[in-house]
């Protein structure tokens, strides 16, 4: 008895703290939706954001840039809002971004996300110097060669070989059809089904958004309790 009350003692001492169970950072979860975009934050969270966003896209550059860190920082991380990005493709340029975005999965896909946008000024200019140049592929090329010349040409490969891709791993991710499918189908549904005006858009717990393209409005349009 006296051995078990000595160990009880010891117990005594410890800060409660100590026992608590760890929060989960749900910034870590990515999963791939059934829709096909990439999800990070809680599955059963209140609050559930899809963004439909073009790599080409000036505002959405802007908008990722501002709003990220805030948006992980106060609502991911702690599971009260999860965050999907879906695409909704413009342009070849896009397109090819877009296949690019996706390599390494879920794992890499945020990672690889902001830093297209991070960089977007940069590979863009590479992308009106090809444009300019109206280079037209030969009658033969397949649709999957076309997209990685554009990699190969635009900067885009060179990004994503600083993040530790090469280029036949590149060169793979753009020739899938999967990714395809998937990036083909989110933008169907944004264009055409959803009919959104333009991007960044926003859905809030399946509730289009309208007059909202930035962080402070989509801020003010988030539920009360996720404030």
């Amino acid at each position: 008895m006296k051995k078990r009350a000595s160990v009880l003692g010891l117990l005594a001492l410890i800060p409660a703290t100590a026992f608590a169970a760890k929060a989960v950072d749900w910034t870590t979860r990515v999963t791939l939706s059934p829709a096909g975009g990439y999800m990070m934050g809680n599955p059963a969270a209140p609050t559930k954001i899809v963004e439909y966003i073009s790599y080409t896209c000036s505002h959405c550059a802007h908008f990722v840039a501002e709003a990220s860190a805030p948006l992980k920082a106060g609502w991911v991380k702690t599971g009260k809002a999860s965050v999907e990005v879906r695409n909704a493709v413009r342009d070849r340029y896009d397109l090819t971004a877009a296949l690019l975005a996706r390599c390494g999965g879920p794992a890499r896909f945020y990672g690889n996300h902001e830093a297209l946008f991070a960089n977007q000024g940069a590979w863009i200019a590479e992308v009106e110097a090809f444009d300019a140049a109206k280079t037209e592929p030969p009658a033969k090329q397949s649709p999957a060669a076309v997209l990685q010349e554009i990699g190969k040409k635009t900067g885009l490969y060179t990004l994503m070989g600083k993040r530790g891709f090469t280029p036949q791993q590149l060169d793979a991710c753009v020739a899938s059809p999967a990714a395809l499918k998937q990036v083909t189908g989110m933008t169907e549904e944004a264009w055409k089904t959803l009919k959104i005006t333009g991007t960044p858009s926003f859905s809030v717990n399946g509730k289009l958004l309208t007059s909202t393209s930035t962080w402070d409005t989509l801020r003010a349009a988030l539920p009360a309790g996720t404030k």
